[in-house]
């Protein structure tokens, strides 16, 4: 990182305790010399889906924290989140911490289970909307997919709990498993909505779900586990009626990429935010 900047660079994984599974993100714990180039240029040396930056902490758990693709910021990133608590509480030990996004305020709460951290996540308020129906045609085009291909119980909608993303789900597992789509049709439909990742569905059972999230916008095919959109869908799910108010989701991410996650997905009556958990750990 010496060619642009001194910042001392961490890399963890979230969503797994193995360093080979997961979503790797580059944490910066002390970012407050990077100016937005310079961040952007750290998260594009690093080449993960994202990296977040910390900095003003206020000696009580508080952070600004901001999160870059290798392309652009976006608002909120999910496993970046559980990344850097992480990091924060293999420093500092565990604990409650409250970062400051550009999405809005997101307490994380680090605890200690056996020899593994885990990190949960609350998220700012969620809300789904309709998607349109040319648009829903125009991303199932560049996936190549087909409208018989899709689970007709899980209804495509645009879902957000600090970022949007399109929700489609697959019929089936093998439909989900033949990923291939076309970069750059899908970039510009994201684009033109918004979005920050598309977040493929198959339902296992009652409260268990196979997810991947193409990522074109941010330069990369694919995110191995996309806790922001695991939020969005916890919103998702609970609006629909397709868990009760106060579900326990489980959902499976990154193993057809062969970094396999697991993102929990907690939603509680009465409380409108979703709480994403994870474990993570340090990347050698």
């Amino acid at each position: 990182m010496s060619s642009h900047t001194a910042a001392d660079v961490l890399r963890y994984t979230a969503f797994s305790a193995d360093p080979g599974g997961g979503n790797p993100a580059g944490i910066v714990l002390d970012a407050s010399a990077l100016d937005d180039a310079a961040m952007l240029a750290v998260a594009a040396e690093l080449g993960y889906s994202e990296s977040a930056f910390l900095t003003s902490p206020d000696g009580r758990g508080g952070y600004t924290v901001r999160y870059f693709s290798p392309k652009a910021e976006v608002p909120f990133c999910g496993h970046a989140t559980v990344a850097a608590a992480i990091a924060l509480a293999e420093r500092d030990g565990p604990g409650d911490l409250v970062f400051s996004t550009p999405a809005g305020t997101v307490p994380v709460t680090v605890v200690r289970e056996g020899d593994e951290l885990r990190a949960t996540l609350t998220s700012v308020e969620p809300h789904t909307t309709d998607a349109a129906p040319e648009d829903v045609a125009e991303a199932l085009a560049a996936l190549d997919w087909s409208v018989a291909e899709l689970d007709a119980a899980l209804p495509a909608r645009i879902a957000y709990a600090g970022a949007r993303h399109l929700v489609l789900a697959a019929a089936t597992r093998e439909r989900l498993a033949e990923l291939s789509y076309d970069f750059a049709r899908l970039e510009a439909l994201m684009q033109r909505l918004d979005l920050t990742t598309v977040q493929l569905v198959w339902r296992e059972s009652a409260t268990v779900f196979h997810v991947r999230d193409p990522f074109p916008v941010g330069g990369v095919v694919e995110d191995p586990a996309t806790g922001a959109a695991a939020a969005a869908f916890g919103a998702y799910a609970r609006e629909l009626g397709l868990v009760p108010h106060d579900a326990v989701l489980t959902l499976h991410q990154g193993a057809d990429m062969g970094r396999p996650g697991t993102l929990t997905v907690e939603l509680r009556p009465g409380d409108a935010r979703i709480r994403v958990s994870g474990t993570g750990t340090r990347i050698g």
